[in-house]
């Protein structure tokens, strides 16, 4: 499709936002998941400042604020949801895990800091919700990747490895296949991330992690392989379509099925906030990019700022673009 056709449909597809929205909690969650990171902020701005005590609208604020790397904000947003909700494990998953990409982009004293955080919002979000699987595998991943003086090491990531075994297999699998590399146990860690496959049925996900495990090892061509099984497999979670075609794009390799993999997502019906619109359109950008059609990569990283005008990576790309 040409970019003026893209760019028309685009004043369809985002028309003015809507009036007075009402239960956040049931109306911004959708835009989130459309990637109207935009309305959503609004919108939940809107609710807060009717309800300040509103501890669901505080966290998909901070949930916002996280699709667009707004770290301090965000923050802000979920240690308001924390204390408005203490008892609420979801909540405080949400404030470790910004804490944790705060972390990533931090001096080294202030990661130290705020590894201690992540640590205890972890702990404590698993202490509450114990069958929350996604809990119990960040905390894994953090004790696996953080250093002992903040709370690390790799004898509590194994402690988690019973828990998910009986609660979710594949991530159990996945764990240990996690650990095995720490060891640089690689044929062991092989054999675990095709064990997940196995015990996933074959997911887009559990496909996806093999496919990391052999860029860690700058295996491209065996990464290629198991990449190309994410598009057709039962999808279980549907950012995984987005993550492989984020890794293949940045890999340079087969951006043709980048691109297709991210033309599946947006047809998909089934778009999530983990992989939100104004992303998977400044990634089709950075794939036409590469491919060599500036015009259709300029007419995405457009459509991506209509959706989430702040967001950064599309704003350097655009003025890349005309220059």
């Amino acid at each position: 499709m040409k970019a003026r056709c893209r760019l028309a449909l685009l004043g369809i597809a985002i028309f003015a936002a809507s009036a007075a929205i009402a239960g956040a909690d049931e109306t911004a969650p959708a835009l989130l998941a459309s990637g109207r990171v935009d309305e959503a902020i609004v919108a939940l701005h809107g609710q807060i400042n009717s309800s300040p005590n509103d501890a669901v609208a505080q966290n998909l604020l901070c949930r916002a604020y996280f699709t667009l790397g707004q770290w301090d904000r965000g923050i802000s947003a979920c240690e308001k949801a924390v204390a408005l909700a203490p008892d609420n494990g979801q909540y405080h998953l949400w404030l470790g895990r910004i804490y944790g990409e705060k972390a990533d982009k931090a001096s080294f004293l202030t990661a130290a800091g705020l590894a201690g955080k992540v640590r205890t919002e972890f702990e404590t979000a698993v202490k509450l919700t114990p069958n929350n699987v996604d809990a119990r595998s960040d905390l894994a991943e953090f004790y696996l990747e953080a250093p002992g003086i903040v709370g690390g090491g790799r004898d509590k990531a194994i402690q988690q490895i019973s828990p998910l075994a009986q609660l979710d297999p594949a991530r159990a699998h996945w764990i240990t296949a996690r650990i095995a590399e720490k060891k640089k146990d690689l044929a062991t860690a092989e054999a675990e991330y095709r064990a997940a496959i196995d015990a996933s049925h074959g997911s887009a996900s559990a496909w996806l992690n093999l496919g990391l495990f052999y860029r860690h090892r700058e295996h491209y061509d065996e990464m290629e392989r198991a990449l190309t099984h994410v598009r057709p497999a039962p999808l279980d979670r549907s950012d995984a379509l987005v993550d492989a075609a984020e890794i293949l794009i940045h890999s340079q390799r087969n951006l043709l099925e980048a691109v297709e993999l991210l033309r599946t997502y947006l047809n998909s019906g089934k778009k999530v906030e983990q992989a939100p619109a104004f992303k998977v359109h400044y990634l089709l950008g950075t794939a036409s990019e590469k491919l060599g059609d500036k015009e259709a990569a300029a007419a995405e990283y457009r459509l991506a700022l209509a959706l989430a005008k702040e967001f950064q990576p599309a704003q350097q790309a655009l003025q890349r673009m005309n220059r």
